[in-house]
C-alpha cells in the first residue's frame, strides 16, 4: 500500500506523492520535502492540466504541515476548501487513475483554506503601505520613466527626513503636491524636480486608483505570520488570493506578488536546510512578472530566488512556456513538471527544443517527442533526488485531487471566510495620522502665518503713513519704524523651516490665502 505522502519517519513526511511513472505508470514519482525549497516550475499549454498539478501539490504540502500561498487566476482553486465527492462526474476516472498509479489509499478530503482578496470581496482584505512597497516596485507598478522614478525616490527620501508616514495613496498624492510646490528649493539639494514629472506621477496614480489599486494601500497591513499558519491538526493553511478580477490589472497583480516575495525575503530569518519548507509560494501567470521588466528588477528576482531558499521558502513559477522565465531565474528551479507544449511555428519549435534540453535524459524515450505527446493530466516530471541531484525525466500520470475539482459556491466561500481564524482582523480599515494629515496641518499653519504676516505688513504700512503725516505737519525728524523680521539670520533653518518659509513668501496676500484655502481645502476634504 502506498502512503498518501510517502514514507514517514519521526512523524515528518519525507515526500509528496505526485503520480506514477515508468512502464505502466507504476513507479511512484515523489517530490522530496527536503528539497522543496529549491524551487520549481509548472509549465504547459492552456488546458493541459497545470491547475490540477498546482492543486495536488498544494494538497501535499498542506498535509505535510507546510503553509502555501497561491493565486487563483481562474477561480478554480477554491475547491481546495471542500472534499471531492463520489457524485462528481469524474469520480470513476479518478478511481481508475488512482488504481493505475498504485494510489491505493486515495480518498476525498478537504484542506484548511484562507481566502484573500485585494478588493475585499472574495476574501479577507490584503493591504500594505506605500512605504513598505517602496519606490522601486511602485515605479514598476506605475510604469514610470527613469526620470519620474528619480522624483519618486526624492519624495520617499523627503518623507523619511521630514517624518511623514506614507500609508496610502492619499499620503503619496499630498507629498507629491508638496514636492511640486517646492521643487525649486528641493532641486538645490536633491537634483532636478520638475513639475512635469510630478504631474506625470500624479496621473499614473489616478489610473491606478481607477483600476482599484488604492485598496492595496492602507492599514492594517498584512502580517507575514498570518500566511504561515497551521490548523489544529498540524496541516499547513492554504492561502488563496482571489485573482480573477485582479488579472484585469496584470501589472498590479505581478507587482503585488513580487512585493510579497520580497517581504518574505527581507523579514524571515535564516533557517539553513530545513527538513521541509516553512512556506511554499506559487506564482501563477509568471510571465507577467518578467514582461517589459527592467534588468535591475529581473536581477532582483534572480537574487531573491537564489537566496530565499535559506529562509525556508520554496517558490514555484507557473506559466505556459519555460521561455517565459529568464534563464538566470530558470536555472534556480530544481523541481519541474512539464505538461504538453504545442509547436505550431518555428519559434514554438525552438522553444520546445530548449525546454527538452533542460531535463536529464531518459533512455526510454525522447524528451522532445514526449513533451509534444503527453496527454491532459500527464506530464514530464523531474524532481531533485538525494544530495540535490536532478532526477531523470519521467513520463508521469498526475494523481487525482482529493479536494473538489472546480470552484465552490459563493455561499460556501462566505462560510469559509466567516470561520477563518483571521475573521475580523483585517476587515476594518484603520486611518491613523500620516503624511496627509501632517501636510494638511502644515498647510493650515502656513495659511495662518501668511495671513498674520499680511496683517503685520498692513500695520507697519499704516504706521509709516502716520509717520509721514506727522513729519509733514510737525517738521520733526524721526526714524521710521523698521520691519520686524529684518536682519534675522537663516543659518539655523532646517529644510522643513526653509520650505515653510518659501510657502509663506509665496502665499502672502489675500490671493495667496485664497489659494491655500482653495487648494488644500479641496485636497484634504472628506479625509
Amino acid at each position: 500500500m502506498r502512503r498518501f505522502f510517502g514514507s514517514v519517519e519521526g512523524g515528518v513526511s519525507e515526500s509528496i506523492f505526485v503520480g506514477g511513472g515508468g512502464e505502466g505508470y507504476g513507479e511512484a514519482q515523489r517530490l522530496l520535502l527536503k528539497y522543496a525549497n529549491r524551487h520549481g516550475l509548472i509549465a504547459g499549454a492552456t488546458g493541459t492540466g497545470k491547475t490540477v498539478t498546482l492543486q495536488i501539490l498544494a494538497e501535499g504540502f498542506s498535509a505535510a504541515g507546510v503553509p502555501v500561498f497561491l493565486s487563483d487566476v481562474k477561480g478554480d482553486l477554491s475547491g481546495l476548501a471542500r472534499a471531492g465527492s463520489a457524485d462528481f462526474r469524474l469520480h470513476d476516472a479518478f478511481m481508475k487513475r488512482a488504481a493505475t498509479i498504485g494510489f491505493d489509499d486515495y480518498a476525498y478530503r478537504d484542506f484548511p483554506v484562507t481566502f484573500w482578496d485585494l478588493f475585499a470581496e472574495q476574501g479577507h482584505p490584503v493591504r500594505t503601505t506605500v512605504a513598505e512597497m517602496g519606490p522601486l516596485l511602485l515605479a514598476r507598478l506605475l510604469e514610470l520613466t527613469e526620470v519620474q522614478e528619480g522624483v519618486l525616490n526624492i519624495a520617499f527620501r523627503l518623507a523619511d527626513e521630514e517624518g511623514l508616514p506614507l500609508l496610502d495613496l492619499k499620503d503619496l498624492r499630498a507629498l507629491l503636491l508638496w514636492v511640486g510646490q517646492n521643487g525649486r528649493e528641493l532641486s538645490l539639494r536633491y537634483g532636478n524636480v520638475s513639475t512635469s514629472s510630478v504631474g506625470a506621477i500624479q496621473r499614473a496614480l489616478l489610473v491606478l486608483e481607477n483600476q482599484g489599486g488604492a485598496r492595496l494601500f492602507g492599514e492594517p497591513a498584512l502580517e507575514l505570520a498570518d500566511l504561515m499558519r497551521t490548523d489544529s491538526r498540524g496541516r499547513g493553511r492554504i492561502n488563496i488570493l482571489a485573482a480573477d478580477r485582479l488579472m484585469a490589472s496584470p501589472r498590479l497583480y505581478a507587482t503585488f506578488l513580487l512585493w510579497l516575495l520580497s517581504e518574505l525575503f527581507e523579514e524571515l530569518p535564516e533557517v539553513g536546510d530545513p527538513d521541509k519548507p516553512k512556506l511554499v509560494f506559487f506564482f501563477d501567470e509568471a510571465h507577467l512578472l518578467f514582461e517589459d521588466a527592467p534588468k535591475a528588477l529581473i536581477d532582483k528576482v534572480e537574487q531573491v530566488a537564489r537566496l530565499i531558499r535559506s529562509k525556508g521558502v520554496g517558490v514555484w513559477f507557473v506559466t505556459q512556456n519555460p521561455d517565459d522565465v529568464p534563464e538566470d531565474v530558470l536555472g534556480q528551479l530544481g523541481n519541474r513538471v512539464q505538461h504538453a507544449l504545442r509547436a505550431f511555428t518555428a519559434r514554438d519549435h525552438k522553444a520546445l527544443q530548449r525546454a527538452a534540453r533542460t531535463y536529464r535524459d531518459n533512455p526510454r524515450f525522447s524528451t522532445e517527442d514526449a513533451i509534444r505527446e503527453v496527454g491532459v493530466g500527464e506530464a514530464l516530471t523531474s524532481f531533485l533526488e538525494a544530495r540535490g541531484v536532478p532526477g531523470m525525466v519521467e513520463r508521469t500520470l498526475i494523481r487525482p485531487p482529493s479536494s473538489q475539482l472546480g470552484p465552490i459556491t459563493p455561499a460556501e466561500r462566505r462560510q469559509v471566510i466567516a470561520a477563518s481564524p483571521l475573521a475580523g482582523k483585517y476587515e476594518a480599515e484603520i486611518d491613523r495620522e500620516s503624511a496627509f494629515e501632517r501636510l494638511r496641518a502644515r498647510a493650515e499653519a502656513a495659511a495662518r502665518e501668511a495671513e498674520a504676516a499680511e496683517e503685520e505688513e498692513e500695520r507697519l504700512a499704516e504706521e509709516a503713513r502716520e509717520f509721514r503725516r506727522a513729519r509733514r505737519f510737525g517738521g520733526a525728524r524721526s526714524r521710521a519704524p523698521a520691519s520686524r523680521g529684518r536682519g534675522r539670520g537663516r543659518s539655523g533653518e532646517s529644510l522643513g523651516e526653509a520650505l515653510a518659509g518659501a510657502v509663506i513668501r509665496e502665499l502672502k496676500g489675500t490671493t495667496g490665502r485664497r489659494i491655500v484655502r482653495g487648494l488644500f481645502g479641496t485636497l484634504f476634504r472628506g479625509r
